[in-house]
């Protein structure tokens, strides 16, 4: 996956007025906290990010030695068994975790006005949103818009399975979708939503930037309002029986179309 470099956004006039819901990606009022290697290193490598505290093993304290170096951090020496009582026995933590706070979220004007940008409607799974960014920063999408409600903290599992990715690609939290996708129009951009039941293939669609590309929750896929608000809906070819796509394979195939073709 090619570096991109970290996200450094300066929170919104509204944000420092008046009493403002907390940023998502709290694990709890003292910060958030991420794990595993990549999501460590993208973590060191954002001046965004404040080490609050850094627990590594002796192995992953070699890995991540050129970014610790570079943030000038001594990490916490912990044992396996330490991270497992910390973060659960289940979670593949690789031998470290850094508490540190939940990113202020990017606004819309951040974004590139010429870029393509991911749209998740309703999309809680956060191995599936995490992949989704991952794919984001390996096709260089310019940002990825969640709401606020029925999206997963940007933390943990997420940052996981993003694999560095949330530190580099712009995250959007909004409150309206279907407002936002109106004010996405307005912008110029095309607003192309996957669903099985699209018209057209979306390798044989003219797409042209700015480009929206969005997608819904499995099962569900997108709400009426949603699709309302694209200009087009087109579908991913597939064969054989089980032509139903995870969110975060669609998205990728989609980047890749995009990237081809946009």
């Amino acid at each position: 996956m090619s570096r991109q470099k970290p996200r450094n956004f300066k929170a919104s006039p509204g944000a420092r007025r008046g009493k403002q819901r907390p940023p998502r990606g709290k694990d709890d009022s003292d910060g958030v906290l991420l794990y595993g290697l990549h999501a460590v290193e993208a973590a060191l490598g954002n001046p965004d990010r404040p080490v609050l505290r850094l627990l590594a093993t002796e192995n992953a304290t070699q890995r991540l030695a050129p970014a610790l170096a570079a943030r000038k951090v001594t990490p916490t020496p912990a044992s396996p068994r330490d991270l497992d009582r910390l973060l659960g026995p289940d979670t593949v933590h690789q031998g470290v975790a850094l508490k540190t706070e939940a990113l202020p979220p990017a606004r819309l004007d951040d974004l590139s006005p010429n870029g393509v940008v991911l749209v998740l409607d309703q999309v809680t799974d956060p191995q599936n949103v995490g992949a989704v960014l991952r794919s984001a920063a390996a096709f260089g999408a310019s940002g990825l818009i969640l709401t606020e409600r029925h999206s997963p903290p940007l933390s943990g599992a997420l940052a996981k399975a993003a694999s560095g990715a949330l530190d580099t690609v712009p995250v959007v939290l909004v409150k309206n979708l279907a407002q936002t996708l109106a004010e996405l129009g307005e912008r110029g951009y095309l607003r192309v939503g996957l669903s099985e039941e699209g018209s057209d293939a979306i390798e044989t669609m003219a797409l042209t930037r700015p480009l929206a590309l969005v997608l819904g929750a499995e099962g569900r896929g997108l709400r009426q309002l949603t699709r309302e608000h694209c200009d087009r809906l087109c579908r991913i070819t597939t064969q054989g029986a089980l032509a139903s796509l995870n969110v975060s394979n669609a998205a990728a195939i989609a980047l890749h179309w995009a990237s081809l073709k946009a």
